[in-house]
């Protein structure tokens, strides 16, 4: 699924105001068109799937100094070493922009505090494109430092408890600006999907045993209604939540459903290709735009002789291809040497 997702992510972004594939969508039908250009909604499901998996691998975790240190070792190297790489890429541009005159020194040194320590998410709009998917990297930070609290309620909570713990998630970011909550707090209002993935691993939990190769009755239905959802976000109208609002709890049902398993679209992602491709998809989501900057650069600006187009599907092919490789011979092996960096510091602490 995160294949899928992050490829929506990076269509959504070059399908925008004079992007490359701009024309091509504009000239597609209702349905595609609208499907596009919402890709920014698949960050919710991300944020929904980073509960799900972590609460899967941590169920049977007993939290101590030696297991907190581990997993915070863990979290940093599931972060960090592909987010520096994407920094590098982009370095020339950031070099570029550290001259300008136009910014005051003191905005130059927040911008550089803000990408380094991945603030993006709390600042809003910071008027530079360098890598703007990093923002959700903010949310994944607060979440990770949540989850340890987060996951023995939620593992301990019966029936009632796990629906009344869900329904928070979904009103929750809701009521937030009514409270004067500021929406440039992203990691605040995105904690209910993260949440909302945990429930859901619970959820899936307690089925496993009956529904297990049954999911597609949960999975598709949930899945159909949120694409229809999506295509018609005035059904959220009158409510006091967003569209956000009305997918969060048919995401927490696709997701359960899709872990249950069963029927052909549940099998067609569970195959080595697509195992190793949802592997490599945050190098895809983390990179694409740094990518894009450099595809901008030479590419579109020097080929004038290729269409949109096929600058389009060139650009994909080229990040999808590097994603690939970052994933093989940077991303795993910089977690493998991070994740035992603090191995060795658990043992001797």
């Amino acid at each position: 699924m995160r294949f899928f997702l992050a490829l929506w992510v990076v269509l959504h972004h070059i399908s925008g105001q004079g992007m490359m594939l701009e024309a091509f969508v504009l000239a597609l039908p209702s349905v595609p068109r609208l499907l596009i250009r919402d890709g920014y909604l698949a960050v919710q499901t991300f944020f929904i799937l980073s509960g799900f998996v972590l609460a899967q691998s941590y169920a049977k975790a007993v939290w101590n100094k030696r297991s907190l240190i581990n997993y915070c070792g863990a979290r940093l190297a599931r972060i960090y070493p592909v987010y520096f790489l994407s920094l590098l890429v982009v370095s020339p541009f950031i070099w570029g922009a550290m001259h300008e005159s136009t910014r005051s020194f003191e905005t130059k040194v927040s911008l550089l505090i803000d990408y380094l320590f991945v603030l993006q998410g709390w600042k809003g709009n910071l008027h530079v494109g360098w890598n703007t998917p990093a923002w959700s990297l903010s949310c994944e930070f607060v979440f990770y430092l949540c989850f340890p609290l987060l996951l023995p309620v939620i593992k301990r909570a019966g029936n009632w408890a796990l629906a009344l713990i869900l329904v928070i998630t979904i009103v929750t970011p809701a009521a937030m600006p009514h409270y004067g909550v500021p929406w440039d707090w992203k990691p605040v209002y995105h904690l209910s999907d993260f949440a909302a993935g945990i429930v859901a691993s619970r959820i899936f939990d307690l089925g496993a045993p009956r529904f297990t190769n049954r999911g597609s009755w949960l999975y598709l239905p949930a899945t159909v209604a949120g694409i229809a959802l999506i295509l018609h976000p005035q059904w959220m109208d009158g409510t006091y939540g967003d569209l956000n609002t009305g997918l969060r709890p048919l995401n927490v049902l696709a997701l359960i459903g899709f872990a249950w398993g069963g029927g052909a679209l549940a099998r067609s992602l569970s195959g080595p290709v697509m195992d190793f491709l949802g592997k490599a998809s945050y190098s895809l989501y983390i990179l694409h735009v740094p990518v894009l900057w450099w595809f901008n650069k030479w590419a579109m600006r020097r080929n004038a002789t290729a269409t949109r187009g096929f600058a389009s599907f060139l650009y994909v092919a080229i990040v999808i291809a590097t994603s690939a490789v970052v994933f093989q011979w940077v991303e795993v092996p910089c977690n493998k040497k991070v994740r035992q960096f603090f191995r060795n510091l658990a043992a001797t602490s």
